[in-house]
């Protein structure tokens, strides 16, 4: 059986980035926003939270690697590599 993976990235209420990786991506985004998701967006200062980006995956691995790459740039990194993938990152400058 052929499951999707997806790496992510959202943004926090606190204008902070956070990237991630799943199978189910709704259910994942709902956990995260309910406070019982990663440690870091467990802070209520870091919710709600936004689905900014997402790529699929036909594996784990390279879902692992995408968020494991995106967590280890700056911000102004973060921030070209999203801008790379079509998002208009005006709003996140603030």
């Amino acid at each position: 059986m052929n499951e999707t993976y997806f790496s992510y990235v959202l943004l926090c209420a606190d204008r902070t980035l956070y990237g991630g990786f799943t199978n189910d991506l709704e259910h994942r985004i709902a956990v995260h926003n309910a406070g019982k998701g990663a440690k870091y967006t467990r802070l209520k200062s870091r919710r709600p939270v936004e689905l900014l980006y997402y790529e699929k995956f036909n594996n784990k691995s390279d879902a692992l690697k995408a968020e494991y790459a995106f967590k280890h740039q700056t911000r102004t990194q973060k921030l070209k590599y999203l801008e790379e993938h079509g998002l208009d990152i005006q709003r996140l400058i603030k």
